[in-house]
């Protein structure tokens, strides 16, 4: 019987930034949905939906224990990579802004490259587990992930979406690193992916566009670097406790994605640079207990799975913190548990509720 004592604090953060994200959301996108569709709570009404599910899959995620996830972990990650190729085909997968990401079902669209990240390391966490003793070599414990992760990377760099691509290889590569595989086997992969990250970026017109706006945005300030400069405006227009909640200026049309992946900036508008500093650090500490649930799994496949999942989370909130602040280049990606979006939501509570259940059982063992 699983002792149910699981990291309390953990879980407060969770729910903390959940419900904080509801509510921003609310404020980042009413007055736009009222246009769009005619209800300003539209957005509202779905987020807070996903969320119910979210939190109704975290409890049972707590209660069943995770080592039977090693039984899903091949399943699930071909299930992953089937989704990754059904979303590319016409009629299927639903295109946004020029991008195939999503297949579109009655009522919600689910994005299975959220859906990869979890795969891919649960999938690692109990190949490395299982493997411990092969993890030094080459052709046993490096290749074959490096295989499986090239065939991810391929399937999300077609749809495109490079900044999915880019958090499963530094997941990937963390974990690999953390098992006790050879960092200069890891040097290698990371020298030779330059030149093909060059390539990606530098000779796709909107990704290169979007370089040339982190080093200059104003050079193209009614353009490419539109966005950014909005987003710095907004930080810049919060001041130290910001103009109030709900009273953002930028999100009246003048920010784009003001409610999925810049609802950062809106925070910094609204609340200010005390509000930032609050989201941040409630981040970092659900890094420092993601890190801490990892040091104390009672067993390899535990430790492993709590410190991917705990490296996704903080990679996904530090990447998306910078970008919007202009710190680097514009990168597709959600803020977990704040940002609008129904399959990162789920996905990310569910990822907590797993981290929970690792908690719990490696506190049965202390105690």
């Amino acid at each position: 019987m699983i002792d149910r004592r699981f990291d309390t604090t953990l879980l407060l953060i969770t729910v903390v930034l959940t419900c904080f994200g509801v509510v921003m959301v609310y404020s980042a996108s009413s007055i736009m949905s009222a246009q769009r569709f005619g209800d300003g709570f539209y957005f509202l009404k779905r987020q807070g939906l996903f969320a119910a599910v979210g939190f109704l899959l975290m409890t049972g995620a707590i209660y069943f224990d995770y080592r039977w996830l090693r039984k899903l972990a091949f399943p699930g990650l071909i299930l992953c990579g089937i989704l990754l190729v059904v979303v590319l085909l016409p009629g299927l997968g639903a295109k946004v802004g020029g991008a195939a990401r999503w297949i579109r079902f009655p009522g919600f669209n689910l994005q299975p490259a959220e859906l990869a990240k979890l795969g891919m390391i649960l999938y690692l966490a109990h190949s490395l587990a299982k493997k411990q003793d092969k993890v030094k070599s080459f052709t046993l414990g490096f290749l074959p992930y490096m295989l499986v992760l090239g065939t991810l990377l391929m399937l999300l760099l077609m749809q495109p979406d490079l900044g999915s691509a880019m958090i499963i290889a530094a997941c990937t590569m963390g974990m690999l690193l953390m098992a006790g595989t050879r960092w200069y086997y890891l040097g290698s992969i990371g020298l030779m992916a330059v030149p093909v990250l060059y390539l990606a970026v530098m000779t796709v017109d909107y990704r290169r566009r979007r370089i040339m706006a982190f080093l200059n945005p104003w050079a193209d300030p009614y353009d490419s670097g539109f966005q950014i400069i909005q987003s710095l405006l907004a930080f810049g227009s919060g001041g130290l406790a910001g103009v109030g909640l709900g009273a953002s200026k930028q999100k009246l049309f003048y920010l784009p994605e003001a409610h999925t992946d810049f609802i950062f900036s809106v925070v910094g508008e609204e609340l200010g640079f005390i509000g930032v500093v609050v989201v941040a650090a409630l981040f970092l500490l659900l890094v420092e207990r993601g890190l801490s649930i990892a040091m104390h799994a009672k067993d390899e496949f535990g430790r492993y799975l709590a410190f991917g999942i705990t490296l996704l989370l903080g990679l996904e909130a530090f990447i998306n913190i910078c970008v919007v602040m202009g710190l680097l280049p514009t990168k597709g990606l959600a803020l977990p548990f704040i940002s609008y979006g129904g399959t990162s939501l789920v996905t990310s509570l569910v990822a907590i509720g797993v981290l929970l259940n690792i908690s719990a059982n490696s506190r049965e063992e202390r105690s």
